[in-house]
């Protein structure tokens, strides 16, 4: 742990030099501003009320498209896997909306509901599909053989659901967050950009990118990093947690 914890440390410094290095030997703030500089200013944003009050914005409408993505796709991928022909009709829409550019969306639904809702709309939407297609995977990767021995042994669903389809997609579910939280936060951040609602972080990029003022743009963009890592980490620590405590509950009703 020590030494991964070193190495990321290590990694994160190399990055960081390198950016001193290039913002020194551009001399332009207004195309590349020093690492001590961006953090100066998001220093500068912390101790605004107003920071909080826009951050608390973003996050809650991003949030929310994706809890509500994650929750759809969890409820999509267990009906798929149940009944094959619901799988035939929504498996050509979703690997649409997967492959569609984000912009697109963005401008139809800026165009069909309102700014406001955009960003929990496109950051769910884009999040759909991989929640979906990952908990899928999970499901259809359950040992057949397993399940034919418990139909054998006329388990209750219960306990199937709890011994064989929960751990199996338990690591789907996770890899799915992972992936689901960088690709919401991204995704609602855009629209957010495009649409300029008000007391959002993307309203601020829009606004740093207006007036030139590089710095703000990177502080902004590095409160977005940061609030999506930390997210996805808490998020993951804690069902990662609950993943643990089931398989001693399994194990110690085993015994």
């Amino acid at each position: 742990m020590n030494r991964r914890w070193l190495k990321q440390v290590l990694a994160m410094l190399f990055w960081l030099g390198l950016w001193w290095g290039m913002a020194v030997a551009v001399q332009r703030p207004i195309l590349l501003p020093s690492p001590a500089a961006v953090f100066l200013r998001l220093t500068d944003f912390i101790g605004q009320p107003d920071f909080w009050v826009i951050v608390s914005s973003s996050i809650w409408h991003i949030m929310l498209g994706i809890l509500c993505a994650v929750i759809l796709g969890s409820i999509l991928a267990v009906l798929t896997a149940q009944f094959p022909l619901l799988d035939l009709m929504l498996s050509p829409l979703l690997t649409t909306v997967k492959s569609t550019p984000v912009a697109s969306f963005i401008l139809l639904v800026l165009v069909w509901i309102g700014r406001d809702s955009v960003p929990s709309i496109i950051s769910g939407l884009m999040v759909l599909p991989v929640v979906w297609s990952n908990i899928s995977t999970g499901i259809r990767n359950v040992d057949a053989q397993l399940i034919e021995m418990a139909a054998l042994y006329r388990l209750r669903p219960y306990v199937m659901l709890r011994r064989l389809y929960f751990p199996s997609v338990m690591p789907y579910f996770l890899s799915a967050l992972k992936i689901s939280i960088g690709i919401g936060w991204k995704a609602g951040i855009a629209a957010e950009v495009l649409t300029v609602p008000a007391n959002t972080i993307g309203k601020m990029i829009y606004e740093s990118k207006l007036y030139l003022e590089t710095t703000d743009l990177f502080a902004w963009t590095l409160v977005v990093v940061c609030i999506s890592l930390f997210i996805e980490k808490i998020i993951i620590a804690a069902l990662g947690r609950l993943d643990i405590q089931h398989g001693r509950k399994v194990a110690a009703s085993d015994d």
